[in-house]
């Protein structure tokens, strides 16, 4: 409550599930479209439906000067509700196709920036030859199918939040590793395989030690340019995930923190994946501080309050999909710009509401009335309705994390997408046809229409995919990206607490039914049962066994 007077706002009125729900209905990632540029007529990738009426620029145009959104300004109307003519001008206002900048040959990367030879990526920054990648930041390199990649990481092939690694297949939380093959949970580790839980460790085999002869003599048996062969390890590399010891929630180097995946934050609460300072029920921050309820934002921001999107911002409630702001509210893709309230597609602007501009004593003045005017109709103080969203929920994050059927959708107000892009039963080879192992892919394969083996949804290879995939040794998928992509998500937990209590209990007593107890470290409590609470993303009916991070410790640093 001390937030909402400083930002002076009134406490909402949907819970925070809804409110997050709410936010996802803003973030299409991967849907993607073709549709003519409105203003150069060339054929563009977009995230926007045609069915949806709106105008849609290429990004090149976008950014130009050709237009200005001032041209779109409008008068309010204070007869009318504010969503109402808000909707409007959102209708008028051009909007870029995917939003991505200062990036060379990287036409399919939507949420991305600063990256060269990118293709079909999201999220992704300062990065190079990036394949089929979510969120990968801070120069990583040469790297297919991977999702939360920190720090740099450089040939990479299927891995999920790793930070500084290289040249590793199938690895999930690996952190300073290099040729890991489906490991979990390791740090400082080189030559590993099949195994878990490891910290600076060299050559082991499932989790057993071995000299450098023996380990590459095991690693010969397995033809791991084989499909077949990746398809059993994989489902071994599951059973490893599910069997291995599992810290309640990564949170490292935080004070007063609660959450999972946090690094070097202080005094956050519901913080999931990212850093940061003083706050509440965020999801992805990177640099943010003093915010709450707010998805995808950070890099240096404070003060958000209910957005989505945005990067390089102070002040700013109610906005969606705008970088380099201050002082913003109810605003929609507007960016390098200050004073704005209820503004689309402004670039470069100040003491602009809804596209018109005016002086700073105008504008102050009329955003006071504009808000009190809101309070009466009970419209201020809440993110844009589902209604206004340019998606259907089904063509964003939302269907990833908190799925609706369309029935429900549809009754609860959000919108849906009947058409979803995609061809089906166009296939050129069947999937027992394509080659099992990647030596036998000849470069004909590229002229193929694939079929994934998950939804039957048609897909293709790209030379670089190829050029890749013979490199490191690696089958051509049978799944289509999205499907590739949905598995990696479904590896990682979901972002909600639960609260339970240690577990190593439980894991000292199979131990010694396993004979191997002595290998387990005594934990501080004794053979008593360890007191430890707390609140983690592991549903008390998953099957991991959950330490708290003093038995964690004491078992797996």
């Amino acid at each position: 409550f001390q937030f909402y007077e400083r930002i002076k706002v009134p406490p909402p009125t949907w819970c925070p599930e809804c409110r997050q729900r709410r936010r996802y209905a803003w973030r299409n990632e991967r849907v993607l479209y073709r549709r003519p540029c409105d203003l150069c007529g060339k054929n563009t990738v977009t995230i926007y439906s045609p069915s949806r009426l709106f105008k849609v620029y290429c990004p090149p145009c976008w950014w130009s000067d050709k237009w200005d959104a001032k041209e779109y300004g409008q008068k309010f109307d204070f007869s009318q509700p504010f969503f109402e003519q808000f909707r409007e001008l959102q209708l008028k206002v051009p909007r870029i196709a995917l939003l991505t900048k200062n990036s060379v040959n990287s036409e399919y990367t939507n949420h991305s920036a600063n990256n060269r030879n990118c293709y079909l990526c999201v999220s992704v920054f300062d990065s190079e030859n990036i394949l089929y990648g979510h969120n990968l930041w801070q120069n990583a390199k040469d790297c297919v199918d991977c999702t939360f990649i920190t720090e740099g990481g450089e040939l990479l092939y299927e891995c999920v939040d790793t930070e500084r690694s290289y040249r590793s297949q199938y690895g999930m939380l690996l952190r300073n590793c290099s040729n890991c093959f489906y490991c979990y949970d390791c740090r400082g580790c080189t030559n590993c395989f099949l195994s878990s839980n490891l910290r600076n460790r060299q050559y082991y085999f499932m989790n057993q030690p071995c000299s450098k002869e023996e380990y590459e003599s095991k690693l010969r048996r397995y033809n791991l340019s084989s499909f077949r062969v990746r398809q059993e390890l994989y489902r071994r590399y599951l059973d490893l995930i599910r069997d291995s010891l599992h810290q309640f929630a990564v949170v490292e180097k935080s004070v007063n923190a609660t959450g999972n995946m946090i690094y070097n934050s202080k005094n956050v609460q519901f913080l999931f994946e990212g850093n940061g300072e003083d706050s509440k029920r965020v999801i992805v921050i990177a640099d943010g501080k003093n915010s709450m309820d707010a998805y995808h934002f950070g890099f240096n921001s404070e003060l958000i309050y209910e957005g989505h999107g945005l990067s390089h911002g102070y002040d700013l409630q109610f906005c969606h999909l705008s970088y380099d702001d201050s002082h913003l509210q109810y605003c929609d893709s507007c960016h390098n710009s200050q004073n704005l309230f209820g503004c689309v597609g402004i670039k470069q602007g100040a003491h602009v509401i809804f596209n018109k501009q005016y002086s700073a004593g105008e504008y102050r003045e009329l955003r006071e009335n504009i808000i009190a005017y809101m309070r009466q109709t009970e419209e201020y103080g809440e993110f844009f309705p589902p209604a206004l969203s340019p998606f259907g929920y089904n063509e964003t994050t939302g269907q990833t994390y908190m799925p609706m059927k369309q029935e429900e959708a549809l009754r609860g107000g959000w919108q849906w997408e009947d058409k979803l892009p995609g061809t089906f039963g166009k296939e050129t080879i069947q999937p027992a046809a394509v080659p099992d192992s990647i030596a036998e892919a000849r470069d004909d394969i590229l002229q193929e229409i694939l079929a994934c083996i998950v939804c039957g949804k048609n897909f293709n290879i790209v030379q670089p995919e190829l050029d890749f995939y013979r490199r490191e040794n690696v089958p051509l998928p049978r799944d289509c990206p999205n499907c590739r992509h949905a598995r990696r998500v479904a590896l990682r937990l979901p972002r909600r607490l639960w609260p339970r209590r240690c577990m190593c209990k439980e894991q000292i007593a199979r131990s010694k039914e396993q004979d191997v107890y002595a290998n387990i470290a005594p934990h501080f409590h004794g053979d008593s049962r360890c007191p430890n609470k707390f609140e983690t993303p592991y549903a008390p009916d998953r099957p991991e066994i959950v330490y708290c991070e003093q038995c964690y410790n004491a078992e797996v640093v």
